[in-house]
C-alpha cells in the first residue's frame, strides 16, 4: 500500500469518526481543506461515495459505513503496536488526550499536570474540561473522568479518588442577615443558586440521612451549571451554593465561606479514570493513571 493511500485511509477514519471536516482536521494536525481533498481523492480512486456532505453536516454512505467498520479495528492494532514500543523508552511519549468534567478538573488533575509533565519531558498533555457528557471515542481522546453513574458498557475503569461530597455553602456577610439552616426544610426559607446541566435542565440539592434520600428543589434568582461561578455568588453574599466539596474548602478555610448542613450530605457515587476496553493502553496514558491513583491513596 503507497504512503498516501494509508494517509487518505486514516483522513477519511477521522471524519467518519468524528462527522465532521473541522474536528478531524485538529485530530491529525492538518487543514480542514487538506482532510477534504484527501477524503475526495480517496473516493476518485475507488470510485465510490463515502460520504454525504451538506453545508451542516456529514453522514456516513452504506459504503462508508462498512469501510469504517473495518478500518477502526485496524488503525486500533496498529496504534497499539506503536504504544507496545514505548516499553523500551525511558519516559513515555506523545499525547494523551483527556476529557474531565469542569466542575471537578481544577482539583483532580490541576494537582498532578506540573509533577506529571516535570518526570516525563516527552509527554504532551491534553485535557479539554466540560461538564457535557462525551464519547471519548468518537471525540478522539484516550480517556474520560466520570463518576461512575455515567459510565458506558465496553469500557475499563479504574477507581483514582475518594468518593466526592457537595457542600452547602454561604458567605459570613448573608448569614449575618439569615439563620443557618439546620435541616434541608430549612431551604424554603433562604435564597439559592439553582443549579442546572449544561442543557440547561435543572437538577435538585440532594441530601440524605439514614439511608433515606431528600431532593430539594430550591429557590432563587439564578440558575447556573458552572461551580466557580456558584462560588463567586455565595462569595458576593447574596445566595448559597450547592457545589464540591473540594472545590468550595480553600474558601471555607480562609474563612470567606461557610459550611452547613454537612451532616445532611451523602458522598456522590465513586469517580473513575475509563478508556476503551483494548489489549494496550500507550505508555503516557499509564503515567496519568499512575499519577492518579498517587493522589487517591
Amino acid at each position: 500500500m503507497r504512503t498516501t493511500d494509508l494517509s487518505e485511509l486514516a483522513a477519511f477514519d477521522a471524519v467518519a469518526r468524528h462527522r465532521s471536516f473541522r474536528r478531524a482536521s485538529e485530530e491529525r494536525g492538518v487543514t480542514a481543506s487538506a482532510i477534504s481533498h484527501a477524503v475526495s481523492n480517496l473516493e476518485a480512486r475507488i470510485g465510490i461515495r463515502l460520504l454525504n456532505r451538506t453545508t451542516r453536516s456529514v453522514s456516513l454512505t452504506d459504503a462508508g459505513a462498512m469501510l469504517l467498520s473495518q478500518l477502526s479495528p485496524a488503525f486500533g492494532d496498529i496504534g497499539s503496536a506503536l504504544d507496545a514500543l514505548n516499553q523500551f523508552r525511558d519516559t513515555p511519549f506523545g499525547k494523551v488526550r483527556i476529557n474531565a468534567p469542569n466542575s471537578i478538573a481544577p482539583f483532580v488533575l490541576g494537582p498532578i499536570i506540573g509533577p506529571l509533565i516535570a518526570a516525563n519531558p516527552n509527554l504532551e498533555l491534553e485535557i479539554v474540561a466540560t461538564d457535557r457528557l462525551v464519547d471519548i471515542v468518537a471525540e478522539g481522546f484516550d480517556a474520560g473522568i466520570r463518576l461512575g453513574e455515567s459510565l458506558r458498557d465496553g469500557m475499563t475503569a479504574i477507581r483514582i479518588k475518594p468518593r466526592l461530597k457537595f457542600a452547602v455553602v454561604g458567605s459570613p456577610d448573608y448569614f449575618a442577615k439569615r439563620s443557618v439552616p439546620k435541616t434541608p426544610a430549612d431551604l424554603s426559607d433562604h435564597i439559592c443558586v439553582r443549579n442546572m446541566y449544561p442543557s440547561g435542565v435543572g437538577y435538585p440539592w440532594s441530601f440524605g440521612r439514614d439511608g433515606e434520600g431528600i431532593d430539594i428543589e430550591v429557590k432563587g434568582p439564578v440558575a447556573l451549571h458552572d461551580h466557580e461561578l456558584m462560588i463567586e455568588t455565595a462569595l458576593a453574599g447574596v445566595a448559597l451554593a450547592y457545589v464540591w466539596e473540594d472545590r468550595a474548602r480553600p474558601f471555607v478555610e480562609s474563612g470567606r465561606l461557610v459550611p452547613c448542613l454537612g451532616n445532611w450530605i451523602v458522598p456522590e457515587d465513586w469517580l473513575y479514570l475509563y478508556y476503551p476496553t483494548r489489549r494496550y493502553i500507550s505508555a503516557g496514558l499509564r503515567a496519568v493513571i499512575d499519577a492518579l491513583k498517587v493522589t487517591s491513596s
